[in-house]
């Protein structure tokens, strides 16, 4: 099957995308804090160092904050797009024949990897939580209320 010009700029297009969302998924989780006295006191950039500083101290022990997941979440979702999309496509190409059930097949499988990459990215992360539960301790320790991670 060989690509039209259309088609392989929409391929070009689905691939860069999907290249930004797995780049721009990888910032690392954050604990959130709640505006209590002592972050008030510090001020956002104040608690940010605290944040940090007690991230260095979990790492240090040896404690992974679990940055793949992420990347993990884009690939199952890519994966199972591509399956489905692949499905539905060729699905709703049958009417045209083989060539209509392989033209679906590859719109859908496109189509699916994109919408199961970008959900995949914005699917709630969790740290791991023994590196979750030092960075809390420490926090608290520290005067803080954590009210969750994002």
């Amino acid at each position: 099957m060989e690509l039209d010009e259309a088609q392989a700029n929409r391929l070009a297009l689905a691939a860069l995308l999907l290249a930004a969302v797995v780049t721009s998924a990888c910032a690392a989780h954050q604990p959130t804090l709640r505006a209590n006295a002592k972050y008030q006191l510090q001020g956002r950039e104040g608690s940010q160092l605290d944040i940090a500083d007690c991230q260095r101290k979990a790492e240090a022990a040896g404690l992974n904050p679990g940055t793949e997941a992420r990347s993990g979440n884009v690939a199952a979702g890519a994966g199972l797009g591509l399956i489905v999309g692949a499905a539905v496509g060729a699905t709703s190409g049958i009417s045209g024949g083989p060539a209509g059930i392989a033209i679906g097949a590859a719109a859908g499988a496109g189509l699916g990897l994109i919408i199961g990459s970008v959900g995949g990215a914005y699917r709630p992360l969790e740290p791991d939580p023994p590196y979750a539960d030092a960075v809390v301790r420490c926090l608290i320790e520290k005067g803080y209320e954590v009210t969750g991670w994002d």
